[in-house]
């Protein structure tokens, strides 16, 4: 089985995949992407576009489902609200089209699952080993892919509870436990480390590569700002917050 490269939250910014794209060049055959295309970043219409020409499979994203309106803003924050209503205004009929019919998570993919969130609801965050702890009974395959909370890492889950995967390097699968691995957010960190976040799944040799890779910020908030999107959304991209 070929490896996969496993994409996250890029959030339409266009600087960070590319960013990604050239760095995982010739490490790959197929990308699976666990979500959120849309929402924060001023390229929607490439983002989506890009996706529907080069991925082999898709779960929606809350940012997905909230800007072609299959989701209530109400309890998005007001910066999330103003570039949800912004890219729905943004997207073509086709685009729009395309995240309407992004599949619900999990979503079965050769022997793993895709999932946004939690594979028990696909708009939960699993954030802590507490929050993974209690999904040992509701994940159906051993190895699941997770986006949403934009922090790379993610969890060993055993019998007797979870722990913490360290999203440094490369990462062995053992095959007595299950995984939910998180390969962080392309387009939008929030760990603190601004640079775009990526994973390598090698399923012959049962690792995890995580990678991250510096793109050019200034770029992607400047065509925030031009759009009149809200000037935070920019700023967090520098802070990686």
């Amino acid at each position: 089985m070929a490896p996969y490269l496993i994409v996250s939250d890029i959030h339409a910014n266009m600087e960070a995949l590319r960013a990604v794209l050239d760095d995982s060049r010739g490490r790959y055959e197929k990308i699976l992407c666990l979500g959120d295309l849309v929402g924060y970043g001023a390229d929607p219409n490439p983002a989506v576009e890009w996706a529907r020409a080069n991925l082999t499979a898709i779960v929606r994203g809350n940012h997905d489902k909230a800007c072609c309106g299959n989701e209530p803003l109400e309890d998005y924050h007001p910066a999330a609200r103003m570039s949800a209503t912004w890219t729905r205004e943004e997207l073509t009929s086709e685009n729009l089209e395309y995240l309407d019919k992004l599949a619900r998570g999990p979503l079965r993919y050769d022997d793993f699952d895709l999932s946004h969130g939690s594979p028990a609801d696909e708009d939960e965050y699993v954030l802590t080993v507490s929050d993974a702890s209690p999904l040992r009974e509701a994940v159906c395959a051993q190895t699941t892919f997770f986006g949403h909370t934009h922090l790379q890492g993610g969890f060993v889950l055993t019998r007797s509870g979870a722990r913490r995967i360290p999203p440094e390097g490369i990462f062995e699968l053992e095959p007595d436990h299950y995984y939910l691995v998180n390969p962080g957010a392309v387009g939008q960190p929030r760990d603190g480390d601004p640079r775009a976040a990526y994973a390598i799944y090698s399923p012959q040799q049962r690792t995890i590569e995580y990678r991250r890779v510096d793109y050019d910020i200034d770029q992607a908030a400047s065509k925030i700002r031009a759009a009149g999107l809200p000037a935070s959304l920019a700023a967090r991209l520098y802070a990686g917050t």
